[in-house]
């Protein structure tokens, strides 16, 4: 698998893990409560107030889904590679391993990796790429 290849996915998985919000409290992620009177004065402009769509995971998804199956093994080796779970050494055997990984829930897979393009660029320079 391409390094430069690796290193974009890196950074799309740094990006979308950025973008989670960090300061949930109780579940509730910045819930505003408005009582009965100011619901009655609350008024908007729903076009002007809707958010602009994030497509980094929908970008990920598909830089993930046009790989073919050794690069999706190599890719999974290269993060399990950079996570710990094996040595450099056991490339082969990593790849190998991997293959069970390769399906269409792949990229699923990746992005519950949550420190997933460290991951990757540790398995990068583990591999000396």
């Amino acid at each position: 698998m391409n390094a430069d290849t690796v290193r974009l996915l890196a950074e799309k998985a740094r990006a979308l893990s950025a973008a989670v919000n960090q300061d949930y409290e109780d579940g509730r992620e910045h819930e505003v409560e408005l009582g009965p009177d100011a619901r009655a004065r609350h008024s908007h402009d729903g076009l002007a107030e809707e958010e602009g769509q994030d497509l980094s995971e929908e970008e990920f998804r598909e830089l993930i889904a046009d790989l073919n199956q050794d690069e999706g093994a190599e890719l999974v080796a290269i993060a399990w590679i950079g996570r710990g779970d094996y040595d450099a050494a056991e490339w082969a055997q990593a790849v190998a391993d991997a293959r069970g990984r390769v399906n269409r829930r792949l990229a699923t897979y990746l992005l519950n990796m949550p420190m997933l393009g460290d991951y990757l660029d540790d398995g990068l320079a583990a591999l000396g790429a």
